[in-house]
């Protein structure tokens, strides 16, 4: 039976844990996994999800997910966090779980936050009930793990990249915690879309930051004489501590399009300029190195490699120093990007074989290219031969492409 205590502890968790969606029709965004057919819908559906690594960003739903999951699936659930469980918690959960699965045939989900953070020891631990089948992990990290967790767990799992959320998902999602009961319906909040569009652009596609930077609006604003709270872009910036985008919707696009493009066209004084223009402004900076890093392959590219290693070497600064320090390094991987020789050869490269492997999905591979067939013999080693060897690598109907025309196969 609910009592009062139990709503009274209901209404004082943050917006954001009263807002998660309950079942998966509520669930938003990452729909590059969840739409109609995908296949992690399916396996949630038919109630047989395996032992999974979600990754991505904080607040895109990896936790949120985790939960429907185990509610949907009639298993027991049980969370920990990797940062302060260590093993002899992990060997009672295991044994708990062998028990409720011997007794009740009933699976136990490990919910495991940060699993990145465990050890080759803690991960060890595991093995054994994974294998058994009784007990089935869902790992939650910001972390790739074909980098940062040992093999023999990632090897068990399959794993799923989460992606931050785009702009119009956030303002469904703070729409909707506007009006529900157990969100901020009794607070008679007056939201112009100048302050949503900044919600849902400076939370950086992360919805917890969002729900609670609303939150704060409602808990801290005066309601005016007619009993509205009145939130704007200035009350919606201090509520998220960012300075407010001091342009709209349209005039931030065109911004970004001419950092982007004065990279593209090696001008450093005006990419950085719009750069420094957009962090003023309140864009998170993180933005910008994500841009900085699509340009050094797609811009750059083979002319000057490094350009690569410099723009995402602001990013992991970025996210390890924050700012104003983190300013450094993303002003110096926009000045490497800008005056690094100009190669467009990737991003052509990658559209054609893209295409390709669109329309000649079926075509045959060469006998001698496959594995372990009696024509392999007739492979040609090329280290046998001073490191290049001239032979058909490409299907009979792609003889002849040639991504890198101005580049010698050899090279």
């Amino acid at each position: 039976m609910e009592t009062l205590f139990d709503n009274l502890h209901q209404t004082q968790k943050p917006l954001a844990e009263r807002m998660r969606p309950q079942v998966l029709s509520e669930f938003a965004g990452q729909q590059h996994l969840l739409a109609e057919g995908k296949l992690l819908r399916r396996l949630i559906q038919a109630g047989r999800v395996p032992s999974v690594i979600f990754f991505g960003p904080p607040g895109t739903g990896k936790t949120t997910l985790a939960q429907i999951i185990a509610d949907s699936s009639n298993a027991k659930f049980v969370k920990i966090n990797a940062v302060s469980t260590g093993v002899a918690e992990v060997k009672a959960v295991m044994q708990q779980a062998k028990t409720d699965f011997e007794i009740a045939g009933k699976k136990t989900y490990l919910l495991l936050d940060e699993c990145h953070r465990w050890n080759k020891a803690q991960s060890d631990s595991l093995l054994g009930a994974l294998e058994a089948g009784y007990l089935l992990l869902i790992g939650c990290t910001t972390e790739n793990p074909s980098y940062s967790m040992t093999r023999a767990i990632v090897s068990r799992c399959t794993i799923f990249e989460f992606k931050r959320l785009d702009e119009n998902d956030i303002k469904k999602i703070l729409q909707h915690a506007l009006t529900a009961s157990q969100g901020l319906r009794d607070y008679q909040i007056q939201i112009d879309d100048a302050a949503l569009n900044y919600f849902a652009t400076a939370c950086g596609g992360d919805v917890r930051s969002a729900l609670n930077g609303l939150e704060l609006c409602a808990i801290t604003t005066k309601p005016n004489q007619d009993g509205k709270i009145v939130v704007d872009q200035k009350v919606a910036a201090e509520c998220l501590q960012q300075k407010a985008l001091n342009l709209d919707e349209t005039l931030y696009y065109h911004i970004l399009s001419a950092f982007c493009k004065s990279l593209r066209g090696s001008d450093t004084t005006a990419a950085l300029y719009y750069a420094n223009r957009l962090i003023a402004a309140g864009m998170q900076p993180q933005i910008l190195a994500r841009r900085v890093i699509a340009h050094a392959s797609e811009d750059v590219g083979l002319a000057d490699p490094q350009a690569l290693v410099q723009a995402c070497s602001a990013l992991y600064a970025l996210d390890n120093l924050g700012m104003p320090e983190g300013n450094l390094a993303l002003t110096q991987a926009i000045a490497y990007v800008c005056h690094a020789p100009k190669d467009n050869r990737v991003v052509v490269a990658m559209n054609h074989a893209q295409n390709d492997a669109l329309n000649h999905a079926d075509d045959r591979i060469p006998e001698y290219l496959k594995n372990h067939t009696e024509a392999s013999k007739n492979y040609k080693y090329p280290h046998d031969f001073g490191g290049y060897i001239e032979q058909q690598y490409l299907p009979d109907s792609l003889v002849g492409r040639n991504y890198f025309p101005d580049r010698k196969n050899k090279n």
